[in-house]
């Protein structure tokens, strides 16, 4: 005796539709990949690290606490204008003053950063005259 199948209820599922026409193609079966879901704590540093946020949001934190760790008269003359692979760029107004930034206060301006940045952030800094 001949059973005739019902194809419409055997098609009426998408995946299995899909796997049928697979296989009549002998075309590799998909891998199934894994859940990859990750709580936004962990992807959002992930993100920002692939692009290339997280340094550039050191370099605002950094730029905004430069007046309170030089003080108001070195702050007023001279600018952090980038935070590049740990070295502070600091643009400065008077050739005087990049002397006196290079030659004396440089070593306790770094130390300052260091203790509120971290080593790995700020390495070192370089005064550029404007």
């Amino acid at each position: 005796m001949l059973q005739l199948f019902n194809f419409s209820t055997l098609f009426m599922n998408a995946t299995l539709r899909a796997a049928v026409i697979q296989e009549w193609r002998g075309l590799p079966e998909k891998k199934v990949r894994p859940d990859q879901w990750e709580t936004p704590g962990v992807l959002l540093p992930k993100l920002m690290q692939k692009l290339g946020l997280k340094e550039r949001l050191r370099e605002s934190e950094v730029i905004d606490a430069w007046s309170s760790i030089v003080g108001e008269f070195i702050a007023a003359h001279s600018a952090p204008v980038a935070l590049r692979e740990g070295v502070l760029y600091v643009r400065v107004l008077q050739p005087s003053l990049h002397y006196e930034l290079e030659r004396v206060v440089k070593t306790q301006v770094l130390r300052k950063l260091k203790q509120r940045f971290g080593g790995k952030t700020i390495r070192d800094l370089r005064f550029r005259m404007s």
